[in-house]
């Protein structure tokens, strides 16, 4: 592992390496599945939805502290001062926290579907997991391809929310893959957004981010369009009859959305200025995911 330089363990670092933002990124697909669930069956199952929303945060746990320590084996993290690995020069302790989240998060899993009888929502998670490991884990480290994006989509919307979903219903639906793939988008649009700042650590890493690939200009260029793409997809399921009309108010966090598109395209080739983008993304994240949670939970009052 290459030689970290001397970083100061202070408490804004250690909160900037904790990352407790990001862990809308894991909540989010938990909330709204299991309220499009309630929306088609007006049954909650709550013990269901807490041990599920304490997996995905432990599962969360595992992928960003494990990245960390794949991270630093390649040197892309030498000058990210508020690496875990960085902070505690241990790569081998976290390692081993990283694992022990990831077996707690799944016993939580296992825990559901003996209750349920039904493994279905462990091979989901499973899934969800696997894709975790080859978007960073050697030998695959598909994200150095570019591809950590997809790998994203897929693991944070249709596979976790449809696994909600299931959890609450065994069943499927069209509303909650739907719902899958505006949540997934949203989800790709954090790390998308995460790739601004740090062009040159990645190219020297030999990591082909889309950001990379694409330029800083045309990335910045592309944000507004997959902002609009979870609009488009939230109109598809209003037009249809899929989503409810209570989903309507997703487009409150259009506000977000503007603010991130104009935040990138102003300061997209300017890294100190941009490295703050993908909290802006988070908020859109959050706040669309908290409205469309909310709109199926409206919609199943009437």
């Amino acid at each position: 592992m290459p030689s970290s330089p001397s970083y100061s363990n202070t408490p804004r670092l250690w909160l900037a390496a904790m990352k407790p933002p990001m862990y809308s990124v894991a909540i989010m697909p938990i909330a709204v599945g299991t309220m499009v669930a309630y929306g088609d069956t007006h049954h909650w199952n709550q013990g269901i939805f807490y041990s599920f929303l304490l997996a995905a945060i432990l599962i969360l746990a595992w992928e960003n502290l494990s990245n960390d320590v794949f991270d630093s084996s390649t040197g892309i993290d030498v000058n990210k001062a508020h690496s875990v690995v960085n902070l505690t020069r241990n790569h081998r302790l976290v390692f081993a926290l990283a694992n022990g989240c990831l077996a707690l998060g799944l016993m939580a899993i296992v825990t559901i579907c003996l209750t349920q009888q039904d493994p279905t929502v462990l091979g989901l998670i499973g899934l969800c997991c696997l894709l975790g490991y080859l978007y960073q884990g050697p030998p695959f480290r598909l994200g150095y391809q570019g591809l950590g994006e997809i790998l994203c989509f897929l693991s944070f919307g249709p596979l976790a929310l449809g696994a909600a979903y299931y959890s609450q219903t065994q069943a499927w639906s069209w509303g909650s893959q739907l719902a899958g793939g505006m949540v997934g988008l949203t989800t790709s649009l954090v790390l998308f957004c995460s790739h601004f700042h740090q062009v040159q650590d990645d190219q020297a890493a030999g990591k082909r981010s889309p950001i990379v690939r694409l330029g800083t200009k045309r990335g910045a260029q592309l944000v507004p369009w997959i902002c609009g793409m979870v609009f488009a997809l939230a109109l598809l399921g209003l037009a249809s009859g899929i989503f409810p009309a209570g989903v309507v108010l997703i487009f409150a966090s259009a506000l977000p959305a503007w603010r991130l598109s104009q935040h990138v395209g102003r300061y997209h080739n300017q890294p100190q200025q941009v490295s703050n983008a993908k909290f802006y993304a988070i908020g859109f994240h959050f706040w669309s995911g908290l409205l469309l949670t909310l709109g199926f939970w409206l919609s199943s009052l009437g």
